[in-house]
């Protein structure tokens, strides 16, 4: 479906203005693919008199926020992510005597789970504050419920098996009439926050952020700075984890970081003296 570029322009200057959501530098392909959906799903087919009733109703405009929104997660996904995070990231995580998380972008919830999941195992969750954040508060509120379907934890059960998991998958959410409620117990720790990467500043010291498969749907542009946000909320040492499809590596902040495992994109940030004689090493090879 192609849109008028007029259109779309008044259309995401409007929900800066109005609403303060930030889509413009999204890319062109993920955008329009939103768009595209918001449409379908309130069955209009006037993308003008969308832009209108979203500006002047804030009622259809949260109607659509989450069609607007990335969700797609699941329990432990990228099991092998998970596995890696267990072997090379909890060990130096158990040298701390407090640790901050950010998990950014955490959509329904489902990454906050398993990584509650794979701290209490490894000794880690009384002493872990896990913050999650997301520009959708709908999917927020799911997230904060812990309920899924039945669906989710068959899901759920493969890859915490395949991440390995030390215990029986069941031991950890009650299941009722189609769905499925995690283990309370499991948030006691998190804190649930909106959080915008496009227009929001840095957002704690973490020892470990994960934002995994949100940045695929940004332009460059806003990539960088959102890797810039995340360089700036780390402690020295402290761990990033991207998606599969996600790198730091053409980025400016590419230089501060090296890689824990490439191939399940856990970087480590270097200490200060490390940055600094990396950027003087390449500041001298320029001359």
């Amino acid at each position: 479906m192609n849109f008028d570029p007029v259109e779309r322009h008044l259309f995401l200057e409007g929900l800066l203005l109005r609403y303060g959501y930030d889509f413009r530098q999204y890319s062109e392909a993920s955008l329009n693919r939103r768009l595209e959906n918001v449409m379908r799903k309130t069955d209009m087919t006037d993308f003008y008199e969308i832009l209108k009733l979203a500006l002047r109703d804030k009622e259809f405009f949260n109607t659509i926020l989450p069609l607007m929104t990335v969700s797609t997660t699941e329990p432990f996904r990228d099991p092998g992510f998970f596995r890696s995070l267990r072997q090379n990231v909890a060990p130096v995580l158990r040298t701390h005597p407090t640790i901050n998380v950010w998990i950014a972008g955490c959509s329904t919830g489902q990454e906050i789970y398993s990584l509650a999941i794979l701290f209490q195992e490894e000794g880690l969750l009384n002493r872990a504050t896990i913050y999650a954040t997301d520009i959708n508060p709908i999917a927020l509120r799911t997230a904060r419920d812990g309920i899924y379907d039945l669906e989710s934890m068959r899901t759920f059960t493969r890859n915490y098996i395949e991440a390995g998991g030390q215990h029986s998958p069941s031991d950890y959410y009650t299941a009722d009439y189609g769905s499925a409620r995690f283990d309370p117990i499991l948030r006691r720790n998190v804190v649930f926050s909106e959080h915008n990467l496009v227009t929001d500043h840095v957002f704690t010291e973490a020892n470990l952020i994960l934002c995994r498969n949100v940045l695929i749907y940004f332009n460059r542009e806003l990539q960088d700075r959102a890797l810039r946000l995340f360089s700036h909320s780390l402690i020295h040492r402290g761990f990033l984890c991207l998606g599969s499809k996600e790198s730091i590596r053409f980025s400016s902040i590419g230089p501060d970081f090296d890689a824990l495992d490439g191939e399940n994109r856990i970087f480590q940030k270097k200490l200060m003296e490390s940055v600094l004689q990396s950027r003087f090493a390449d500041d001298r090879g320029e001359l």
